[in-house]
């Protein structure tokens, strides 16, 4: 069995940032407020998220519920595309 080719391209990025911009409007009180930025390195992505500083809690979530899942998610996507991925929340 052939295994599919693992490639990145700028669209891939975009996907990953567009995704987490929509969760991130989702969940918070002020979606105008939300900003995700890419850091890219060669092998690996660091996307800075910026909220309200109200609506970082909802982001966190309890106990970092809802960071862990943005992160597992994050993971999956970003294994995909063949490339790792990390959310930072930026105050």
């Amino acid at each position: 069995m052939n295994e599919p080719a693992l490639h990145t391209d700028q669209s891939d990025v975009t996907d990953i940032r567009a995704l987490i911009e929509l969760i991130a409007k989702a969940m918070v009180d002020d979606p105008d407020a939300v900003i995700v930025e890419e850091v890219a390195g060669q092998r690996a992505s660091v996307f800075e998220l910026t909220v309200a500083k109200p609506d970082i809690g909802k982001i966190v979530g309890k106990q970092g519920a809802n960071l862990r899942a943005l992160e597992v998610i994050l993971s999956a996507v970003g294994s995909k595309v063949g490339r790792k991925a990390a959310l930072e929340i930026v105050e």
